[in-house]
């Protein structure tokens, strides 16, 4: 069976690289793939949990401008989802346009997490430039024949499948930028160095976010990353999104999950995976 992996797209996207970098392991181990792009984020992701596609990648997190928050608040509302495997892609942005120079520019284009990675960057060279968010660093791309006075933020792989010339390299405002992104599928995970979890709490009760820290706490159970959305419901309420070191294996973390479901709302596991480090050229 051919293995279909949905992504961010179109062509060109940092979501599509890491679809790609996924799609050659599978490959090596002689399972046939094909690449499916969807205009967003959530019609991404819809697509595994509708049986639309086999996989998702999406990205999850970024170095510079912290979780998506699209992923996490789709992760919660879809129950069927869970984490194959993490990719850590660097992420190494481009100014692209038509533009005889930098001052000619009037309008940048691109994702609202390009455009955030890059706001330093463009308060010191290009305060006067109105930023405008896209659906994706490639549907930015769209503007740059029709506006000669337009740029578009996006990769250097992007610039040379579409024949595009750059304008300036390195905008990144910090050089050791990369990003997160989730392979996730409706097979159960249970393997891995991590686990994702995500849960509320019953409201109005004092204490209520210290009992299931200290559920990790007493096991010595590593938290990686901890964070908070709303949970859409009232002003004030919080759904946590929670990553630990160790998988649901472990007899620590097994007991921690038992023993989390007293002093939470809702729990979910999203699954233990592995953490794989890519460069530019997977």
């Amino acid at each position: 069976m051919t293995v279909s992996i949905a992504h961010l797209g179109p062509s060109g996207t940092y979501s599509e690289q890491a679809a790609i970098a996924y799609r050659n392991r599978l490959q090596q181990e002689g399972q046939e793939t094909v690449l499916h792009p969807y205009p967003s984020i959530p019609q991404t992701l819809k697509a595994v949990a509708q049986g639309e596609a086999q996989i998702a990648v999406v990205p999850v997190e970024n170095s510079i401008e912290g979780s998506v928050a699209v992923t996490l608040d789709m992760m919660w509302l879809l129950d069927t989802l869970q984490i194959q495997l993490a990719l850590v892609l660097p992420i190494a942005h481009v100014l692209l346009s038509h533009a005889q120079s930098l001052d000619t520019l009037q309008v940048v284009y691109s994702h609202p997490q390009a455009l955030a990675q890059c706001q330093l960057w463009f308060t010191q060279f290009l305060p006067h430039v109105q930023l405008i968010p896209t659906n994706s660093t490639t549907e930015a791309l769209q503007h740059l024949e029709r506006e000669k006075t337009a740029g578009a933020i996006s990769s250097l792989r992007a610039a040379k499948l579409y024949n595009l010339p750059v304008l300036a390299s390195g905008i990144s405002d910090y050089p050791d930028n990369c990003t997160r992104f989730w392979v996730l599928s409706r097979q159960s995970s249970t393997v891995g160095s991590h686990t994702s979890l995500a849960f509320s709490l019953p409201a109005n009760v004092p204490g209520a976010l210290v009992k299931p820290l200290q559920v990790f706490a007493q096991r010595n159970i590593n938290l990686s990353r901890i964070e908070s959305r709303p949970t859409k419901r009232s002003l004030g309420e919080y759904l946590y999104f929670i990553d630990l070191e160790g998988d649901s294996h472990n007899s620590a973390v097994e007991s921690a999950l038992t023993e989390l479901t007293a002093h939470t709302e809702i729990l979910k596991n999203f699954g233990s995976y592995k953490v794989v480090l890519l460069n530019q050229n997977n």
